[in-house]
């Protein structure tokens, strides 16, 4: 067993990170015509951080998006950047870590490596990095920056060569590489972060599991079956192991509250009514999912048609505890990344009534922030 990284979280000495996945753009993660208006904009948001911070919670982070799905809903056509956002989101915010998006077909590894020490030093040590390698070909090709010939597998090489070049800007006086995918010579950045930012990625692929297990701090698994989950927790924890390495493995879900588990159940069917079908499709042409000559569709396609796009848990906070609970201690994962319908009224409830119970059941003292 491999000691991680101290990155000043719960999961440094076995607790649970519990944090938000922040609604930055309009819809949020609910493709329905019957689900609360968020319009993804910045004062939304920084409320939403706010809450987030107030409630005790780890950590929020913000998704990169170009493209969204359209619709009825228009869902997703308008987002924020994450960069600007999380950095005006750590200005309002002094305890909460806060964790940007980069897609690393779009952003040069120099000027990324900057942007991060930048945020390191706005946040006072509490930024981290989601690193997406880029799989929607439309959303990139749109601006010219889809490199074609470079398939899923290549793109995870280049995104290797992108996260050396960053972590090697961050910690040498100047950097020269030759690489397929990028050249730096004698590259100088400065200032460097004091304390490496938080690295984490979602891919769920064989090779994109290795990566995160070879180069990063956390990876966010895809499913809600716990049983699923435990099995890819612990591939990724072996991978890790075997590179003499300790990686943090984390979940999306979203959490559906009631005064009753009748009224969550009866608020979720009320969603999957108002499914914006146009919406569904325009995802699902994005991910590769739907074949639209045909018709086809897989089963992710199916269960999206809950109007969801994560797993979701539905009841009171006392049937969300336990479900919780169930998922912690069948999975093992280290954590969880929330999303809610209503972000605002729901946090304070999580926060309140949730949350203090999590942290009793799985306690986990915060270490010191460490370098490198």
């Amino acid at each position: 067993m491999f000691t991680p990284t101290a990155f000043g979280l719960p999961s440094d000495t076995g607790g649970k990170d519990l944090g938000i996945f922040l609604p930055i753009a309009n819809g949020g993660w609910i493709l329905s015509r019957n689900k609360p208006v968020l319009d993804g904009s910045y004062a939304y948001n920084r409320q939403v951080a706010i809450a987030a911070e107030e409630a005790g919670l780890d950590f929020i982070m913000s998704m990169s998006k170009f493209r969204g799905y359209g619709g009825d809903t228009e869902h997703w056509n308008s987002s924020l950047d994450p960069i600007v956002l999380m950095a005006a989101l750590a200005e309002v915010t002094s305890r909460v870590k806060v964790w940007t998006t980069i897609h690393t077909i779009v952003q040069n590894p120099a000027v990324a490596a900057k942007m991060l020490a930048t945020l390191q030093q706005v946040s006072n040590g509490r930024a981290g990095l989601n690193i997406v390698t880029g799989s929607y070909k439309g959303e990139f090709a749109q601006m010219g920056m889809w490199p074609e010939g470079v398939d899923h597998d290549a793109r995870y090489d280049l995104a290797y060569e992108w996260i050396r070049a960053i972590k090697a800007l961050w910690t040498e006086d100047s950097v020269t590489m030759d690489g397929k995918y990028f050249q730096l010579d004698q590259c100088e950045s400065w200032p460097k972060p004091d304390t490496r930012p938080f690295l984490v990625c979602a891919g769920s692929s064989k090779k994109g599991m290795r990566f995160t297990s070879d180069e990063l701090d956390a990876i966010f698994l895809s499913g809600g079956d716990s049983e699923e989950l435990a099995r890819a927790s612990a591939q990724a924890k072996a991978d890790a192991a075997e590179l003499g390495r300790s990686v943090r493995t984390y979940s999306m879900l979203t959490v559906v509250f009631g005064d009753t588990d009748a009224e969550a159940k009866a608020t979720a069917e009320h969603f999957r009514e108002g499914l914006d079908e146009d919406a569904l499709k325009g995802m699902m042409r994005a991910y590769g999912f739907l074949d639209a000559e045909i018709g086809k569709e897989n089963a992710f396609v199916k269960k999206s048609r809950s109007g969801f796009m994560t797993a979701a848990v539905l009841g009171t906070p006392a049937t969300v505890i336990e479900q919780l609970t169930e998922l912690f201690e069948t999975a093992q994962t280290d954590g969880l990344m929330l999303i809610f319908p209503d972000y605002l009224k729901a946090i304070p409830i999580f926060g309140n009534e949730v949350l203090p119970v999590l942290r009793e059941r799985f306690p986990g003292k915060v270490k010191e922030l460490a370098h490198g």
